[in-house]
């Protein structure tokens, strides 16, 4: 029996990567949607050897892209986090380094026209509610992947694509701190949950007694950090309104440090049972929400950015990413108006993925 072809774009968007679908290509059921993406990644073996994957969580995304139907959305972006080794799939959380191709992708598809210059694409992200402008180069109506901007964790240059996101605050747990305080303690442990982007449990990493500048191996070494921290987290899923957490890669989890390289702070950031190499894009929004934010557990750890916008600068293990975020500090609290970042993307590779038909045969 022949295998069933689904075609697919295959990107790097920011610091991460995987294939990029239609929508209309993937079965509409999330059970048998599920099954053929845990297929399409190879879930299931720690290199992924019988799919797309690369055996680490920032290769084993997907994106699923359609027309909008959201009033002032031209694309609806619907993220799945596929796990390396134990088949399973959580359309909970969005990825914001996904993201960053998801513009590009669209255009590819002909899901989305490109303008001659620079082509505005006014993304939904279904996972979350959030809407997110992403600006691409398309100098005579393609898209411009090859230019002079860096980012820490990808080598070499790309062209540029500006992420600025909106009304991201409480997208997952309807509140900046879905617990009602700038602080618990939990375990022993003081922490900040907040949700800004992505639902995220914060800590210093001194109360783990770590320095905070391990590397990503080091720390993913040290498995009785996972073993305090994941009960820590799960207590917090609960708190933060999330229910049982145990078998969901959300809330993540970020530890912070002093900065060392004349950013704002530094940060570890879990996914939330590895270290990230570099830094998420959702995540980053979040903690330097939590170093705006007072009270927090990031309080005397940094310098206060000055000026509004605030540029906050988050050391990470592959070097810094750059958050520019508009904000209010007032009666209320803090809140925060958009968030801009700079990523890059680049098409890989096009074509059709292959699932057994044994997993999936379209009707």
């Amino acid at each position: 029996m022949p295998q069933t072809a689904i075609p697919y774009h295959f990107l790097r968007g920011g610091t991460s990567r995987g294939p990029y679908f239609r929508r209309e290509d993937l079965p509409g059921d999330r059970e048998m949607l599920a099954r053929v993406l845990v297929s399409v990644v190879g879930s299931g073996h720690k290199l992924n050897i019988d799919g797309l994957g690369g055996g680490a969580a920032v290769t084993t995304k997907v994106a699923m892209l359609s027309r909008s139907e959201q009033p002032g959305a031209d694309i609806d972006y619907f993220f799945a986090q596929v796990s390396v080794e134990d088949g399973q799939v959580d359309f909970k959380p969005t990825c914001g380094n996904i993201l960053s191709g998801v513009g590009p992708a669209a255009i590819e598809m002909g899901l989305m026209p490109a303008q001659d210059g620079q082509t505005r694409v006014r993304i939904h992200a279904v996972n979350t509610g959030a809407m997110i402008e992403a600006v691409v180069a398309t100098p005579g109506g393609a898209v411009e992947y090859e230019g002079d901007a860096a980012i820490d964790g990808v080598p070499g240059t790309a062209a540029p694509v500006y992420l600025n996101f909106m009304d991201v605050v409480g997208s997952s747990c309807g509140s900046l701190l879905p617990t009602g305080r700038a602080r618990d303690v939990i375990g022993g442990i003081e922490v900040t949950c907040m949700d800004v982007a992505m639902p995220v449990v914060i800590a210093r990493a001194a109360d783990f007694g770590l320095t905070g500048y391990e590397s990503a191996e080091e720390i993913d070494a040290n498995r009785d950090f996972y073993a305090r921290m994941e009960p820590i987290r799960v207590e917090a899923g609960r708190l933060m309104g999330m229910g049982e957490v145990s078998n969901s890669v959300t809330p993540k989890f970020g530890l912070l440090a002093k900065p060392r390289a004349g950013g704002t702070v530094t940060a570890r950031y879990f996914m939330p049972r590895a270290c990230h190499p570099s830094m998420a894009v959702t995540g980053a929004q979040c903690l330097a929400s939590c170093v705006l934010t007072p009270g927090t557990a990031a309080e005397g750890l940094f310098t206060q950015p000055e000026g509004n916008p605030a540029l906050v600068v988050i050391e990470h293990p592959s070097g810094a990413i750059d958050v520019t975020v508009d904000y209010e500090n007032g009666p209320d609290g803090f809140r925060l108006n958009s968030a801009g970042l700079l990523r890059t993307a680049r098409l890989l590779a096009r074509g059709e993925a292959f699932v057994p038909a044994s997993v999936w045969t379209r009707g």
